[in-house]
């Protein structure tokens, strides 16, 4: 594997045959079977590793008295986050500032990872992005039917007017895999793109350039990432809201 990083290459090392077996047995040869697990799986890994380091720390070194710095760091985070749930949701919303701020957590992370030389963000895979867009998707879906019921969230999907029911909820649905889809792609597209174009100025003018263009990731990181945690917002008030 060309460039793999070295978590990922312990990761094959250990469970790459695994994967393997488990890969043919559902008809999904890899392309390289010494090497099944791609570069942005085992960097995506390792990010919810950091991820869940930084909780534990965070948790060992809480103190109202005394609080460090990345205590302050992250009561920052959880206070945007709050507020913007509030502005979203509602006060209710606050049980899913967990959920938000850890997806946008990751999803910058993950997006800052294409600094680091040799290496490239797992959100510039559609894999990576999918799979953020899907556990959304369960979620804000899951959320509407405990808050209002299974045969209530169809209702609610259904629309005000049992007349044209036979056509909302169809509608609805085709709805909301599209909200999945353009929650995924478009924070594909943007890293993916983001990468390409600062790869090939890097390489046309690599004096000044790629300070500007690390400038620009840092910021698109950002600001995907606060997308990714607006949407989903949006999405959880229209799914428990009284009315559609």
């Amino acid at each position: 594997m060309e460039h793999a990083f070295w978590f990922t290459s312990l990761l094959n090392n250990l469970l790459g045959g695994v994967v393997t077996a488990l890969l043919l047995k559902a008809g999904l040869p890899p392309a390289d079977p010494a090497h099944p697990i791609p570069n942005y799986v085992g960097e995506e890994v390792f990010v919810l590793l950091i991820i869940i380091a930084g909780a534990l720390i965070l948790r060992w070194q809480l103190s109202a008295e005394k609080p460090g710095k990345f205590q302050l760091a992250m009561e920052s985070v959880v206070e945007f986050t709050r507020n913007m749930v509030d502005d979203m949701i509602g006060p209710t919303g606050r049980r899913y500032v967990g959920l938000i701020g850890t997806l946008g957590i990751f999803i910058v992370i993950c997006n800052l990872f294409g600094l680091i030389p040799s290496l490239e963000s797992p959100t510039a895979h559609g894999a990576v992005t999918l799979g953020c867009a899907v556990v959304v998707f369960i979620h804000y879906n899951f959320q509407g039917i405990k808050h209002h019921g299974v045969l209530g969230y169809l209702k609610h999907l259904s629309g005000p007017m049992m007349a044209i029911a036979v056509l909302m909820l169809p509608l609805e649905i085709f709805s909301g895999l599209f909200r999945m889809l353009s929650l995924s792609v478009r924070l594909w597209a943007n890293m993916m793109v983001g990468g390409l174009l600062e790869g090939i100025f890097t390489a046309l003018i690599p004096i000044g350039v790629p300070t500007l263009f690390m400038a620009l990731h840092i910021f698109e990181s950002i600001l995907q990432a606060y997308i990714f945690m607006i949407l989903p917002a949006v999405y959880i008030s229209l799914a428990i809201s009284e009315e559609h």
